[in-house]
């Protein structure tokens, strides 16, 4: 429970509003710490342009999703938005897309992104691999005026410590939260000057760069894994236009289990072409004590040194996870296994069959930050022996299409779906030469390498805006 006591003047500055939000979130302290400033300040709305003014959402319409990328264009959600890999979006009919109702929501380099229902302020910055991309009605558009100010700085402040309490200020509602447009028009943004602010504006640039870079870096080593081959990588298209599962039937030597998914004809055939040139099984070229393990664990709340951050399944694949303080000390004692090894692969282990769903998609974990947090019990440890297989080649064959497909072909349960351990070790992975192996695992290396020095930039942006705000007080 928060506890605050604040002056009378605040809610009569703010027109008697009496709710606890735009006094609790720091809003008003931000505010009056601008106005305090002795540089100048500009609304928002002064310094954006495009349609209405440059600050938009969108109306609400139905969404007609396709399969095949000849009739869709990507779709961005406020979920969606703060994945790191961008590359397994949904497709929004591009029929609806570019009507004249929906076309001004494609999003464009330079732009700020900024979740406004549910979850609000929610940031991102729109890179140039991001330019085909459309998104949905529960994101507001920021759209700079490059002419008035450098679109990397004016996101700087946005997401900094000053301009997150700012733009969450007038949110409203009861359940579901929103801001819209006008809530965020007036906001003032402070000018620190000219050599500032390109320094800011070249570090969110160059991170954007990078990530870019990432994305290229990951989808070729997944490429590579199947250059020379004759084993299909399916996407979305190809896998539901093939009618194979329909109907089918199973030789008895085949019935260790009974349910017909798991004797899926589309999987087998994956499966089957992996096995007719070199392959291992992955229960061989990985620690088998990795993944099997499992222990669930009572959260217990923790800040400062006592405190170490879990992730879960859903912020795993977030750009910057964000996760939850728990006792460090109570965790750990019950395992250490729940901090991973450097270039563990985790897999989100439960969930539902949806296509947008995060079963069984996977994640790479390497760099400081992400070895300092531990990683809750719903994600199963996917531990390479480096002797046997390099780790970054085999992630790059398990975010595959081929890869994700044989993985949800091992699901088990009802309504909500599992990974089990014994399973899971029988998938086959297709082997290339040593040399070949080493040259894609480090491509995946070296993406992952880009993504870490793309967040240190992010980081050092806003590091640089809130330093010289409070320089300035």
């Amino acid at each position: 429970m928060k506890v605050k006591s604040i002056p009378s003047s605040w809610i009569s500055r703010d027109g008697l509003r009496l709710d606890c939000n735009p006094y609790m979130s720091g809003a008003l302290e931000a505010r009056i710490r601008l106005e305090k400033l002795a540089c100048k300040k500009e609304r928002l709305a002064d310094l954006t342009k495009g349609h209405d003014g440059g600050i938009y959402n969108g109306p609400q319409f139905i969404r007609n999703y396709v399969e095949d990328p000849e009739y869709g264009v990507p779709f961005l959600g406020t979920s969606s938005m703060l994945r790191a890999d961008l590359s397994d979006l949904p497709l929004l009919k591009k029929k609806d897309a570019f009507s004249a109702r929906l076309d001004y929501l494609k999003i464009e380099p330079g732009m700020t992104l900024i979740s406004c229902s549910g979850t609000i302020g929610r940031m991102v910055y729109v890179r140039p691999g991001m330019d085909a991309i459309w998104s949905n009605q529960d994101i507001l558009k920021v759209v700079p005026d490059r002419e008035k100010i450098p679109p990397g700085y004016l996101y700087a402040f946005l997401s900094s410590k000053f301009g997150v309490p700012l733009v969450t200020s007038g949110t409203y509602g009861a359940i579901i939260q929103h801001i819209e447009p006008e809530h965020i028009a007036g906001l003032p943004v402070p000018r620190m000057g000219d050599k500032i602010e390109r320094e800011i504006h070249q570090s969110v640039e160059r991170s954007a760069y990078l990530l870019d870079r990432y994305q290229e870096g990951i989808n070729s080593a997944t490429e590579q894994v199947f250059c020379g081959t004759h084993i299909p990588n399916p996407t979305r298209e190809e896998w539901f236009s093939d009618t194979s599962d329909l109907a089918f039937a199973v030789q008895s030597s085949e019935l260790h289990v009974l349910r017909a998914w798991n004797h899926s004809r589309r999987a087998n055939a994956i499966r089957h072409a992996v096995k007719r040139g070199d392959y291992s099984l992955l229960g061989e070229v990985i620690s088998n004590d990795w993944l099997k393990w499992r222990v669930m664990f009572k959260r217990i709340d923790a800040q400062g040194d006592h405190g170490i951050e879990v992730i879960t399944q859903r912020p795993l694949f977030a750009l910057n996870p964000e996760g939850r303080w728990v006792s460090r000390a109570y965790l750990l004692g019950l395992s250490e296994k729940y901090l991973v090894p450097d270039r563990t692969t985790l897999i989100a282990k439960q969930g539902t069959l949806g296509e947008q769903e995060l079963y069984c998609r996977c994640e790479y974990v390497t760099g400081e930050r992400m070895l300092k947090r531990a990683y809750s019990d719903h994600c199963m440890r996917i531990v390479a022996d480096p002797a046997r297989i390099h780790p970054g080649y085999l992630f790059a064959f398990l975010r595959s299409g081929a890869g994700f497909r044989l993985l949800r072909s091992m699901s088990e349960g009802a309504k909500q779906q599992d990974l089990h351990w014994l399973r899971v070790p029988k998938i086959p992975i297709p082997r290339k030469a040593r040399q070949e192996e080493s040259a894609i695992g480090q491509l995946v290396d070296s993406a992952y390498q880009d993504r870490i020095e793309a967040l240190v930039l992010l980081q050092t942006a806003r590091a640089k805006i809130e330093s010289a705000i409070e320089g300035a007080s």
